[in-house]
């Protein structure tokens, strides 16, 4: 049996961040499936299973992002770089689910750390919401201490609940953290079973650190290599489900949050029926043992 924390929603618009040096204040991330949440270091309560927005836009992104959240769905992914955080806010207007029950998700890109104060403000308009759940820094990059430094001041004014950083790795954390106050609340990397990430994900995890995978089923071009990978079809067969919910699953079972991408309505539904079976110990061990070392992306 896999083991779960008992972290139940909680109430925590009081949350204080922790005092300099950068301290997590939860290190327990263990994954509530009842609850289908994680339990950040910041105290908020964040989703297992979300929607990526990369490469959505206009329309397509607004009835993505309102099909999801109609399907169950409550963790919103997107960036400034994907130029779509308007059409994000307005998907999420026209879902009609609550914006308090909604996890949103952004990130600043490198050409907005020397002005990160004025990004954030940027995106909050874009998103036209009053507070973003979640802001990351896109990758390492000149002034990305600085633009932190702007989101850890973002957070004591409100208008960030949590914040973290993407792809970033040990030896880039191992520099960054002793230089901010606020210890991130997740990385967001590519993970997926031809690249794992097990040495990564320890290591955050100790930290108290949540870790969440882009290109969870691959990514572009790799999809269907991965869906069509004899080990996982076997076990898929075997739990009457799909390659993609095997995926997703073994995902959440290690403990990584997952953000698939999709513009189709059966896919976005399909993604999210992933909490009905659980993958075996052996399940487990079969797709760990695909790991390749294998990145699908330049970052």
């Amino acid at each position: 049996m896999i083991s779960f924390s008992a972290c139940s929603p909680s109430s925590t618009n009081n949350v204080e961040p922790p005092a300099s040096p950068a301290k997590s204040a939860v290190s327990d991330v263990s994954f509530n499936f009842d609850t289908k949440t994680v339990k950040l270091n910041s105290g908020y309560e964040m989703p297992v299973i979300g929607l990526g927005t990369y490469s959505l836009k206009d329309d397509i992104c607004v009835n993505s992002v309102s099909a999801a959240l109609k399907n169950g769905y409550r963790l919103i992914d997107t960036a400034y770089i994907y130029h779509n955080e308007e059409s994000v806010g307005k998907g999420i207007r026209e879902s009609g689910v609550p914006r308090e029950e909604i996890f949103i998700t952004t990130k600043l890109y490198m050409n907005q750390y020397a002005d990160a104060e004025n990004a954030i403000n940027e995106a909050l308009k874009k998103l036209d919401v009053d507070y973003i759940d979640l802001i990351l820094l896109h990758h390492p990059g000149a002034h990305d201490i600085e633009a932190y430094k702007a989101m850890e001041k973002a957070v004591s004014e409100g208008k960030i609940r949590s914040i973290g950083l993407s792809n970033y790795y040990i030896d880039e954390l191992e520099d960054f953290l002793p230089q901010i106050t606020i210890m991130p609340a997740l990385i967001q990397n590519e993970i997926h079973p031809y690249y794992q990430e097990n040495e990564v994900i320890k290591y955050m995890l100790e930290k108290g650190i949540v870790m969440e995978a882009w290109y969870p089923l691959g990514g572009r071009g790799h999809t269907a290599e991965l869906f069509n990978n004899e080990t996982i079809a076997e076990i898929a067969k075997v739990h009457n489900k799909s390659s993609a919910q095997i995926i997703l699953r073994w995902h959440l079972q290690k403990g990584v949050v997952a953000i698939p991408g999709s513009s189709n309505p059966e896919h976005i539904k399909e993604n999210m029926n992933i909490f009905d079976f659980e993958l075996t110990a052996e399940d487990m061990k079969k797709i760990n043992s695909l790991d390749r070392n294998e990145k699908h992306d330049w970052y």
